[in-house]
């Protein structure tokens, strides 16, 4: 039962790390919140697509970390495309 929570803590600190950083490169303020979502969910495609074409299979690796945090950076920028849609519209 340890090990698993201290996977799922790793899991949610790495994924708030990644976003973190997709956000500075973005150059956006710091939203923990984003941060979290985007991480968690630009990790586990693009740090799952990075480390499987990398021929890394699960194993955490430099390909699967720097796969994590592009893939972040998309899931940030999609979602700024978006929002920015959402609040244009509103304004009409």
């Amino acid at each position: 039962m340890g090990d698993r929570s201290m996977l799922i803590l790793f899991i949610i600190v790495f994924g708030m790390a990644a976003g973190w950083v997709a956000q500075l490169i973005l150059g956006r303020a710091t939203n923990w919140g984003e941060a979290l979502v985007a991480g968690l969910a630009g990790s586990f495609v693009g740090g799952l697509l990075a480390s499987l074409l990398a021929g890394d299979e699960l194993e955490i690796r430099a390909s699967g970390l720097i796969g994590s945090i592009l893939g972040a950076v998309i899931v940030l920028a999609i979602w700024g495309a978006l929002r920015g849609r959402s609040t244009r519209g509103a304004r009409r």
